[in-house]
């Protein structure tokens, strides 16, 4: 893989309570929303469970996913292709926290900001 070693952590508060902040993260029928622009494959279930493994894709660049761990309040994504690391989840009540760490041309810590940017707008129009 080529690229930089990157890593971040970003936690911030949200105005939503830990079930909707979990259904915003775990039902890609949500997530597609605030994720724009990066989009998905086809043929994601309802609700992502440990295994799922799917694709998503920012502009031309893809990125292959598998949910590795799976709880209450947290979900860790291994990464790989565009991004060769993994991307940790965790939330509760009024605040959500995202982790990357990973290998990757692209600017992960902006594009995880924009990501938060747009997860805390979803959830004060839902």
């Amino acid at each position: 893989m080529f690229g930089t070693f990157q890593q971040t952590t970003l936690r911030i508060e949200v105005n939503a309570p830990v079930e909707v902040i979990r259904d915003s993260l775990l039902q890609p029928r949500q997530f597609k929303q605030w994720l724009w622009p990066q989009t998905f494959s086809a043929g994601l279930p309802d609700v992502l469970e440990k295994e799922t493994t799917f694709t998503g894709y920012v502009g031309p660049i893809k990125v292959q996913h598998r949910v590795a761990d799976l709880s209450a309040q947290h979900v860790c994504l291994l990464l790989w292709e565009g991004i060769d690391g993994f991307h940790e989840w965790r939330w509760g009540d009024e605040w959500v926290q995202s982790r990357i760490e990973g290998i990757s041309l692209l600017p992960i810590n902006l594009a995880q900001s924009l990501n938060l940017f747009r997860l805390k707008r979803f959830l004060e129009e839902s």
